[in-house]
């Protein structure tokens, strides 16, 4: 089986025969048709999750995947050969960029009906992200007011409409360029991060999802209402994800220290700061799939690379500038 994988940390991505995916009683055998690229897969690459995220090399990248199902495990009852489906592997089991992969029926659902497999390869792991980060850690209710960082992105893209569908006020930031596209995803307030300071024109804000860190996320922590929350998806990592993963103590440890600095600006300002890195569900990518077969949420595919691009593919998340995500294609 064709696969591309990784030999060693910030090493090249390459083309490589794998084994076939060994198939559990509880997993479906998925023919992968389209596979979403994300940032997590060059972060994977380069050795920047290894402590948290320790794969053993070499490693097939790929963490979104839609294809069709080719068989499934004995104890397999929610699936059969020839649905289409989509999913975000758990995250000991990634691998989407195959030929095929075994995906725990958890972890699976059908895909969206009506959006082609591209867009909805696009869609699990960020729109899984923005659920986790705006249902269930921030409990968005209507009339509230969220700030979406980098809001032309994956998780932006998704986040934007997902609050919106939630009743919430969407401020995002943007280049200049992305303004007008973010509106139409439902943003009511743009701000131009090259030429503008969100800190100085927001306030009173319930959440912000911060997919950037550093000085963003610190100043994001001084536009919210006390009481207030800031979501972060680049880290730094606390002890509560700690605990979710199963760290040792050794690392616990070390994941409070990284994000001391941080929790104890919060505690100042009288707002919180919470970790996440999302985790697979099938239910909620159910739930997803229903949002977007009723118009609320729209995948945002900016670009598509055949199979044997993967390579290519990889190398432009070091770039970026894509409109929602970029997807490779097995026709």
């Amino acid at each position: 089986m064709r696969a591309f994988v990784v030999n060693q940390y910030k090493g090249p991505v390459q083309q490589a025969e794998v084994p076939e995916p060994a198939v559990g009683e509880h997993d479906v055998l998925v023919e992968v048709r389209a596979a979403g690229l994300n940032v997590l897969d060059e972060k994977i690459r380069a050795g920047e999750f290894k402590q948290i995220l320790p794969y053993k090399l070499p490693q097939i990248l790929g963490n979104d995947v839609a294809g069709t199902v080719l068989g499934v495990g004995a104890e397999v009852r929610g699936f059969a050969p020839g649905d289409e489906v989509y999913a975000r592997p758990g995250k000991d089991r990634i691998g989407t960029f195959a030929e095929r992969i075994a995906v725990a029926e958890a972890d699976l659902a059908l895909k969206p009906a009506s959006v082609s497999i591209e867009e909805a390869a696009s869609l699990p792991l960020v729109a899984l992200t923005a659920w986790q980060a705006l249902v269930e850690k921030g409990n968005v209710r209507p009339g509230q007011r969220v700030l979406i960082h980098a809001g032309a992105g994956g998780v932006g893209t998704i986040a934007i409409q997902l609050a919106k569908y939630l009743g919430a006020t969407v401020a995002t930031t943007v280049s200049s360029g992305n303004a007008e596209f973010v509106r139409e995803l439902g943003a009511d307030i743009v701000i131009d991060y090259r030429s503008q300071d969100f800190e100085q024109l927001l306030d009173s804000y319930d959440l912000v999802l911060d997919s950037l860190g550093g000085k963003n996320l610190e100043k994001s922590l001084r536009v919210l209402r006390p009481g207030g929350k800031a979501i972060g998806i680049v880290g730094p990592p606390d002890a509560a994800f700690g605990r979710e993963l199963g760290a040792n103590p050794l690392l616990r440890l070390v994941m409070t220290a990284l994000s001391s600095g941080i929790r104890r600006q919060a505690r100042r300002l009288g707002v919180t700061y919470e970790f996440l890195f999302m985790r697979a569900s099938g239910e909620q990518l159910r739930q997803i799939a229903a949002l977007v077969d009723s118009g609320v949420l729209r995948p945002v595919v900016g670009r598509v690379f055949d199979f044997d691009q993967t390579v290519q593919a990889v190398q432009s998340l070091e770039k970026g500038g894509i409109r929602g995500k970029a997807v490779i294609s097995r026709p």
